[in-house]
């Protein structure tokens, strides 16, 4: 997979790939990750990306030229399955997004600033339109790196055992259950027996209980198709 994310702030993102798992996963050779800086095609001696929005308003809004000439050069060199605008009006990013977005080729993603992009980029080149939540950050950088981190640890050969990742929370639209290590015993709160029996469809089966009782507690709202 290779990932080119288009930010007017390369810095910002670069630190989440050089540790923990994205950074194993790209030393692997199993993703390209490639930050590519909107001022390189800014416009006149500034390099301007930005300007007032037509009809007044608080906020600037950044253009269309520098974005269409971006996009237009990484798309000179390769296809991309989808360009990804981050954005706090896109559909919420959920697992059932990131699963899908995981066995794709190439994803472009573009970080939102400002008042966010001129609203031609979005007719004409943005795909799929994504938020982490319903909240506004300064920019789209941090929420691309929630997204590449949801969809690289999904890829086969990143996480050691490719298991885990398939029994993560909403894999099957249910939270994880409770988990426990060593010991069995501390200072008198105990591990559950069914745990220690190594019965393991029992333990299955107490697992997925557990799984159940706790999104019925916590996020019913997952629960519309049991």
């Amino acid at each position: 997979m290779r990932i080119d994310i288009i930010t007017v702030l390369p810095e910002l993102i670069k630190s989440p790939f050089e540790a923990s798992i994205l950074k194993r996963a790209v030393d692997k050779g199993i993703v390209e990750v490639h930050m590519h800086d909107l001022r390189r095609y800014g416009l006149n001696k500034y390099n301007q990306i930005d300007d007032y929005q037509y009809g007044g308003g608080a906020g600037m809004v950044m253009m269309i030229e520098p974005i269409d000439k971006m996009i237009a050069e990484l798309k000179s060199e390769r296809d991309y399955d989808e360009v990804i605008y981050m954005t706090p009006d896109g559909v919420t990013l959920n697992q059932r997004m990131a699963n899908h977005l995981s066995i794709k080729g190439n994803l472009i993603i573009l970080c939102g600033h400002y008042k966010g992009v001129d609203q031609r980029v979005r007719d004409l080149y943005v795909t799929k339109e994504i938020s982490i939540g319903d909240y506004v950050l300064s920019g789209g950088e941090l929420g691309a790196a929630v997204l590449c981190d949801a969809i690289i640890r999904l890829i086969p050969g990143v996480i050691s055992d490719e298991t885990s990742a398939l029994t993560d929370s909403f894999q099957d639209d249910l939270l994880a259950p409770p988990v426990y290590t060593r010991p069995a015993d501390y200072k008198g709160t105990t591990v559950p027996e069914i745990l220690l029996s190594g019965n393991l469809p029992a333990i299955d089966k107490w697992r997925e209980e557990q799984a159940y009782e706790r999104t019925k507690s916590r996020r019913p709202d997952l629960l519309t198709d049991y």
